[in-house]
């Protein structure tokens, strides 16, 4: 009987330490992905003021780059979504916001792209005024026009 219980209280501590390493790996992936989903974040977000400059810079095929950057911004507040973080609440807020507004007023978003690209290269330098430009833009636009 004591031998029994001496070997019931080894297992029992051999599986404890098993399941504090494996949560300490499950919390390891969680940083990981994390960071993972910020890099790709990112890149959406420089992609799409990369699509912009490069209409800037062309003037040509607009409607072509005004689609790229729709897709990246869903893509970039996809990403953002995915992240789960409680800090980027307001951050993922001006995002989508600004996606919508590519969405809903073409017409009007077409003339501001110059101030979506100095925001998003703010927000790519992880410069919170980035945000602050988003809403700005936001709020300047005509909710009742298209």
């Amino acid at each position: 009987m004591k031998r029994k219980m001496i070997s019931a209280i080894i297992w029992s501590m051999i599986l404890l330490i098993a399941l504090l390493v494996f949560i300490g790996l499950y919390i390891d992936k969680i940083k990981e992905n994390r960071e993972r989903l910020r890099t790709q974040y990112q890149n959406c977000i420089a992609d799409a003021a990369e699509e912009i400059d490069t209409y800037l810079d062309r003037k040509i095929d607009l409607d072509l780059h005004y689609n790229m950057v729709i897709s990246n911004l869903g893509t970039a507040r996809s990403f953002l979504f995915l992240i789960e973080d409680e800090e980027l609440n307001e951050k993922q807020k001006a995002v989508n916001e600004l996606h919508y507004c590519f969405v809903k007023y073409p017409v009007q978003m077409k003339t501001k792209l110059e101030a979506v690209s100095t925001a998003l290269k703010d927000v790519y330098d992880n410069l919170d005024k980035g945000y602050d430009e988003m809403r700005q833009i936001v709020d300047s636009v005509e909710k009742k026009g298209n």
